[in-house]
């Protein structure tokens, strides 16, 4: 019986047991509620996912891609959207001191 066991356990290496948590993903989900008579004082939930890259764009997560922090593409937009808002400033700075003029002339 014992042998029956022993035979059915399939050794795995740490490197293949990596990979397996990395191609599938691995989720750790935890949730901590402190309720006082029925008054909830305090909820925090943890969410962890391992994954690698591939899987998680499978799972439709990619904040990195658009986080300045990780990404230099994310750091172009950053500067082109700062640049844009800058311009839309001054044309409507343009337009209200255009209004103001139509405004003056016909008093």
């Amino acid at each position: 019986m014992a042998e029956q066991i022993a035979q059915s356990v399939e050794a795995v290496s740490v490197a293949d047991l990596l990979e397996r948590i990395l191609d599938k993903g691995l989720v750790i989900v935890g949730d901590i509620r402190i309720s006082l008579t029925d008054v909830e004082l305090l909820n925090i939930k943890i969410r962890l996912l391992v994954a690698s890259v591939e899987c998680a764009k499978k799972l439709g997560i990619d904040w990195w891609e658009s986080d300045a922090m990780f990404s230099s593409k994310a750091k172009q937009l950053e500067a082109e959207n700062r640049t844009l808002k800058e311009r839309l400033e001054r044309l409507e700075r343009t337009v209200t001191r255009s209004k103001q003029g139509e405004h003056d002339d016909g008093k």
